[in-house]
């Protein structure tokens, strides 16, 4: 049964999310800390087949005022090696708001600030991944 990974790509760690089989709900999987790109691409590789992923759906970090900047140059270049590497569809989804959202959720959760940087990565994937589902759905 396939599914529907969700990527948040940042410098230090790139936080994962799946999709459920029926493509409501997205869970954090886990959170990748990165090494070199061909290494990060081959744990992705590893847990799109493990997990019979179809699609990526990648955070595009966009400034507030919709613009692409350099965190949002290096995700896309990071993007376009992976898609020589995967034969499955990417697409992108905004994640201007998902990191404030993040700390929101591990804040209420009553995560202690030091501890937060586990989860942060992952947290963030799921939202990414959650906006594409919900605006599937309701499209």
């Amino acid at each position: 049964m396939s599914r529907i990974m969700g990527l948040d790509v940042g410098n230090k760690t790139i936080g994962v999310a799946l999709s459920d089989p029926m493509f409501l709900l997205a869970n954090a999987l886990e959170t990748i800390k990165r090494k070199k790109a061909s290494v990060d691409i081959e744990r992705i590789k590893e847990l799109v087949e493990e997990n019979d992923v179809n699609l990526i759906v990648v955070g595009l970090p966009k400034n507030m005022n919709n613009t692409i900047g350099p965190q949002a140059m290096r995700v896309i270049s990071f993007v376009d090696f992976l898609k020589k590497q995967v034969d499955i569809e990417i697409v992108y989804e905004d994640e201007r708001m998902t990191t404030i959202q993040s700390e929101a959720v591990l804040m209420d959760m009553e995560v202690r600030r030091e501890n937060r940087k586990k989860y942060i990565d992952k947290i963030a994937a799921t939202f990414i991944l959650q906006t594409y589902l919900d605006r599937r759905k309701n499209g």
